[in-house]
């Protein structure tokens, strides 16, 4: 692919609807050709095209299911290979209907294989190229139920708590690298990742949902700004910089040669 506007390509997972499709027209807008990736071959070729049309930016289509070790390794090869991609978008996931007690495991080990395994693999063929190159960008979608597992969620929070520490952890290791990182934690956003889990979206007040155009447009803004963490719907930032202050100040006290006091037998 060659670029004219010299962006390059986003490569973009789950891209066919919702969350995903919204990014390929924010990015194709932006000036990025793409490389649009999901099951749905029928909806990646209707969007590819009015994309295509609208914008004039080049974009490609693979067919692709990331729970599946063939076509996983398929993308993996694609990002080693193919120089033109700049930027990775992990949006692919999906959710199963709590409690966690009674669930289907075979279900839950595919929500683990897509939502914590497809993004570590893709993160990790982008990587070597992106700090090759000394710039490049990784978002990584993760959800605020990372740091409220209490809400709801089971598996899916600590599959996006996953999500949320390896951006973390991806971030400081490639500090001085040039690539660009960032989490994005969503609320409550309106796609069909709702009705897949079997949940109903007349449950959520009006007031806790967002529109998936709206939760990218404030993620892109987020990523303009320089943002590791981007959580759309929260108003005060200091509110983040906080909890992440109050993490950090375990630090010291995480390891230690002797258990607290607490902790010490009583003899």
């Amino acid at each position: 692919m060659s670029n004219p506007h010299g962006k390059g390509a986003a490569l973009i997972t789950g891209a066919s609807t919702g969350i995903g499709a919204v990014y390929a027209d924010r990015l194709a807008k932006r000036g990025y050709d793409l490389v649009l990736v999901a099951r749905d071959h029928q909806r990646l070729a209707d969007l590819a095209e009015q994309l295509a049309h609208e914008t004039g930016m080049k974009v490609d289509t693979v067919k692709a299911d990331l729970t599946d070790k063939v076509d996983l390794t398929k993308i993996e090869q694609r990002l080693r290979t193919d120089t033109s991609i700049t930027m990775l978008v992990n949006n692919a996931g999906i959710s199963v209907s709590p409690p966690f007690n009674g669930s289907d495991m075979d279900e839950t080990e595919r929500l683990i294989q897509l939502n914590i395994v497809a993004v570590t693999r893709l993160t990790g063929a982008a990587v070597p190229n992106f700090v090759a190159r000394g710039s490049g960008i990784i978002v990584n979608v993760s959800s605020v139920l990372a740091v409220a597992p209490e809400i709801s969620g089971g598996a899916y929070s600590g599959s996006k708590a996953y999500v949320l520490n390896f951006t973390l952890s991806l971030s400081q290791e490639l500090s001085k690298s040039g690539v660009q990182i960032q989490a994005v934690l969503p609320g409550a956003t309106r796609t069909e990742i709702w009705e897949r889990s079997g949940m109903d979206l007349a449950n959520f007040p009006p007031s806790m949902l967002m529109e998936a155009d709206v939760m990218v447009d404030a993620a892109l803004a987020g990523l303009d700004q320089g943002e590791l963490v981007t959580i759309p719907s929260l108003p005060d930032v200091a509110d983040w910089e906080a909890f992440t202050a109050a993490r950090q100040h375990l630090g010291p006290n995480l390891s230690r040669n002797e258990p607290a006091d607490r902790y010490r037998t009583v003899r």
